[in-house]
């Protein structure tokens, strides 16, 4: 451009419009890092968080925040043996970043070494190995290999073939609780596939599959053109550790063309120098699972299934095989604490194990009310009991098995309490002993047991011999509660039916002495509907039954809201005074009642009140109208007569009585000078049967007098300190009296004399009789 101030110009414009740009596009951008840092989470913004950070961020994930209750979990004992396992996890993420043909060599090794020495182990000669996570995961590829074995032309056919000829796996009605299913969703299998094998009823383990009955089966499977394909058997049951006739088995399955899987926690004895005869039968299965991890307490350790299979091609279809080194750097947790542990450490940790169920079973059955459910089998390293007790005296037995003749209703009742104590027992126990590993469990025989398995919880817990002996300790302890609760339940059922006002409520599946309800005023006998006047006074009479401090436990019930509120009373020991407890439930409650309902009439009470006190001081007025006359209500007329003739008026007026609920007079309170008590307000309600108790006695504890609780010596005490009040209240002169001339004794009146040992008990145990003062302050020592 020639002319310069138009050259200037457009120079001044780049620029300004440059200047805009440039703030424009700043402007855009702080607004997308402001949008972006919104939508990522808070760990995720600015430049990263450091280590320290993150592990902080890690632990508090790990044990919770401070503010929240700590949970009774049981914290695995990891060791050096642990950190073995978890390096290997790390070491595997390290070792899969090595190029192609180191990677394939190294896998290959820590594969073949892994399956030789745990096939050496568990006596297992020539088997293969395949390591996965979910334990379950071996058997559904076991199946598979079964199926691709038996049907040649699966692999071309699919379905049509499992159509043609459905495949029948069989399993123990003592088997791990879905398991059938588990295969059938892995396998594609509609459920007429699985055959659940009944234990035996009549002869040996009611936790041992029928053998007999199982050929008869497979006879029938075959007939109806199905084809038996496999046999999962238990070498140590999920819940009793029973072991299946393997040998037997596995002579019917050669027999049928059948593939044999065993599992269980009894495998782990074939490390064992001696192994019983039905455990070694397993070293001839087809395959069989393993758990090294809560054997020999490795954390994060893959299971193993060891099988025998001669084609490769096959082994690879069903998934047992994989070129994958990181499907073979699965064992290479369990290869370096195999290492670390040695042979004689695994065996010692096994041996260990069942040394410590051999312990306790030998130690519980010197123990009363205790009955074992694996006797029969000795070398079982699972040790399952349960608490059981007869009451000769009464209707209600309790027994380990329910008798013939007992009615269905009543053996239902029965068993159900049964299952409420041992559950109680086995969370008490749980609780004591946290190093024991107990569980509880329901049989579908036996009911509700204790399960005591070392094999897959003592060296992860840690437990010693010395948690043995803790444990029988504390079952013994526990066993005179669980008797004595038993024999009050009856004791308590017929109080309660006595007791007026109280409805005993019959369950079962409550560990105590019973449930009780209180029946209200307005309550609906007929209905079973929540109550909601009823719930106010539960709760309150749970906060004062709470409040005595007693060694019985209260709750309120039930949790759901739908039934009416009951109390539920714990465990009792054999001094507890059933009559007192259930009166003072009663009188209790009654008084809560009568408080809830004084409150609730309160409002229209003095509504009414009012109302009647302004009808009345209207009235009042008029009738002081009609007698002071017309003319003294005119102010000067009335000045000048009162002066002359001055009314003798009274003072009337009214007070309202809150206890009574009525208007009352007060010329009372104007001739006297003191306000009047009115209407005496009705008394507390109170039970006879609700004693006085002695110095340091709990609440609903049984009077032991005469026992060596409470010695000779505090007795006299109390008689004593009984004639020192008496002697206070006669007064100096009638003291002064009866030194002087002795105290008066009416002609022919065969009463003994003060001193004498008689009068003593007599004024000891009816005190208030002699004295109205005493009368008071032992009516005011009752506890309610």
């Amino acid at each position: 451009i020639a002319d310069p101030t138009l050259a200037e110009m457009g120079r001044n414009l780049k620029e300004a419009m440059k200047m805009l740009e440039e703030s424009q596009r700043r402007v855009e951008d702080e607004n997308g890092k402001k949008l972006m840092s919104e939508d990522i989470p808070g760990p995720l913004q600015g430049s990263g968080q450091d280590m320290v950070s993150i592990l902080q961020l890690v632990q508090n994930l790990m044990h919770g925040d401070e503010d929240e209750e700590p949970q009774s979990t049981r914290i695995q004992n990891i060791g050096e043996q642990g950190h073995m396992a978890l390096l290997g996890h790390s070491l595997g993420a390290f070792i899969s970043t090595l190029d192609k043909e180191k990677l394939r060599k190294l896998t290959t090794r820590i594969l073949s070494d892994t399956t030789l020495w745990l096939c050496r182990i568990f006596r297992y000669e020539n088997g293969c190995a395949y390591f996965h996570e979910e334990e379950r995961e071996g058997l559904a590829k076991i199946c598979r290999l079964a199926i691709h074995s038996r049907y040649e032309d699966f692999v071309v056919d699919g379905f049509n073939v499992l159509y043609n000829k459905k495949p029948v796996v069989y399993l123990s009605a003592a088997a791990r609780p879905g398991l059938g299913q588990y295969l059938c969703n892995q396998l594609g299998l509609p459920f007429p596939c699985l055959c659940r094998v009944p234990c035996n009823t009549m002869f040996g383990s009611q936790h041992q599959m029928d053998v007999a009955f199982l050929e008869k089966m497979i006879k029938d499977d075959i007939e109806r053109g199905r084809l038996p394909l496999l046999l999962v058997a238990n070498a140590g049951t999920a819940a009793v550790g029973h072991t299946d006739k393997i040998g037997r088995l596995k002579e019917l399955c050669e027999q049928y063309g059948i593939w044999l899987h065993v599992e269980g926690v009894n495998l782990a004895t074939l490390a064992l120098g001696y192994v019983s005869s039905s455990v070694l039968a397993t070293t001839k299965c087809d395959s069989m699972t393993l758990t090294p991890g809560p054997w020999l307490g490795l954390p994060a350790v893959p299971a193993v299934t060891l099988y025998k299979h001669d084609d490769p091609a096959l082994t690879l279809v069903a998934g047992l095989t994989s070129n994958k080194p990181a499907d073979k750097l699965r064992a290479l947790p369990l290869w370096l604490s195999l290492q670390y542990l040695g042979l004689d450490g695994i065996v010692e940790r096994i041996k260990h194990a069942c040394q410590l169920s051999q312990r306790l079973q030998e130690s519980l059955k010197k123990v009363n009310h205790i009955k074992i459910l694996v006797e029969d089998e000795l070398s079982s390293p699972v040790v399952v009991f349960r608490f059981f007790q007869e009451l000769p005296d009464s209707d209600s037995v309790l027994k380990a098995v329910p008798a013939p003749n007992m009615a269905p209703s009543a053996v239902n009742r029965e068993r159900h309490s049964c299952d409420a104590l041992n559950r109680w027992l086995g969370e008490q126990l749980k609780q004591l002993v946290p190093a024991s590993g107990l569980t509880v469990m329901d049989l579908e025989v036996e009911g509700t047991c204790i399960r005591f398995s070392p094999l897959m919880t003592a060296a992860v817990l840690g437990t010693r011999g010395e948690d043995v002996d803790q444990l029988v300790a504390c079952i013994e302890s526990k066993l005179p509660v669980l008797t004595c609760t038993l024999q009050l339940r009856e004791e308590f059922k017929h109080e309660v039916e006595g007791m007026a006002g109280l409805l005993f409520v019959d369950d079962p599946n409550w560990p105590g002495i019973g449930v009780v309800r209180y029946e209200h005023a307005n309550d609906d006998k007929n209905s079973l509907k929540s109550d909601p006047a009823g719930e106010n006074i539960h709760a309150a009479l749970l906060k004062k039954l709470n409040e005595l401090e007693s060694d019985l436990t209260f709750k309120m019930g039930p949790e759901y809201k739908s039934m009416k509120s009951c109390i539920y009373i714990g465990m009792a020991s054999d001094d507890t005074d059933v009559s007192e407890l259930v009166e003072t439930i009663a009188v209790t409650a009654r008084e809560i009642e009568e408080n809830s309902r004084l409150l609730e009439n309160m409002t229209e009470v003095v509504r009414k009140g009012i109302q009647e006190a302004q009808v009345q001081l209207q009235k009042a007025n008029e009738e002081r109208l009609l007698e002071e006359g017309v003319l003294r209500q005119i102010p000067v007329v009335g000045s000048v007569l009162n002066w002359f003739s001055p009314v003798q008026a009274s003072q009337k007026g009214r007070t309202f009585n809150l206890t009574a609920g009525s208007l009352e007079s007060t010329e009372h309170t104007y001739v006297y000078k003191a306000q009047g008590t009115g209407v005496t307000p009705p008394p507390t309600p109170s039970g006879t049967r609700i004693k006085q108790r002695l110095p340091g006695q709990k609440p609903f504890k049984r009077s032991l007098r005469g026992s060596d609780a409470v010695s000779e010596t505090s007795s006299v005490s109390h008689i004593e300190d009984l004639e020192r009040m008496e002697h206070l209240s006669t007064g100096p002169e009638q003291n002064t009296q009866e030194m002087a001339h002795g105290p008066e004794q009416p002609p022919g009146d065969s009463v003994p004399p003060a001193s004498h040992p008689e009068a003593l008990q007599n004024r000891a145990q009816h005190p208030e009789d002699d004295h109205p003062q005493m009368r008071t302050r032992v009516q005011r020592s009752k506890i309610y």
